[in-house]
């Protein structure tokens, strides 16, 4: 399977909305929206249709019932830096789904493998019985 090039999020698909950031800060925090809520549509976003599947399939309480996640960034004192921290996280939310899972080819053990596994029973049947009673 060739490699696929690496899936870039497009900014118009983005929404993003300044609030005010939460915890302690002084007058700062009070008067300032410095932190960014990320929206994205994952349904109507141009990203290929099966890494839209794997995102929609993440157990993530940021995904809405409708596809829509819902990043918050506030750990910057800057609107800017917010901003490209969520964008980064999106991204990186977005290029762990990118490259589907490895199918799993169920295996059997080998001949050699079950005679191992059958000695060591043995074995250990033997020093259990070995544990009874004193036979003369």
């Amino acid at each position: 399977m060739p490699a696929r090039p690496p899936i870039l999020v497009d900014p118009l698909e983005l929404e993003f909305s300044a609030i005010r950031a939460q915890g302690a800060g002084g007058q700062n925090v009070n008067k300032v929206s410095s932190a960014v809520h990320l929206r994205y549509d994952i349904p109507a976003s141009s990203l290929p249709e099966d890494v839209k599947e794997r995102l929609l399939a993440l157990r993530d309480s940021r995904i809405t019932q409708e596809g829509v996640l819902v990043l918050k960034a506030q750990k910057h004192r800057s609107q800017d830096m917010n901003r490209a921290d969520a964008l980064a996280r999106l991204q990186a939310l977005v290029d762990s789904v990118a490259t589907p899972p490895r199918v799993r080819r169920p295996t059997k053990p080998s001949y050699g493998a079950k005679q191992r596994r059958l000695e060591g029973k043995s074995q250990r049947s033997e020093i259990k019985n070995l544990r009874g009673p004193v036979k003369e």
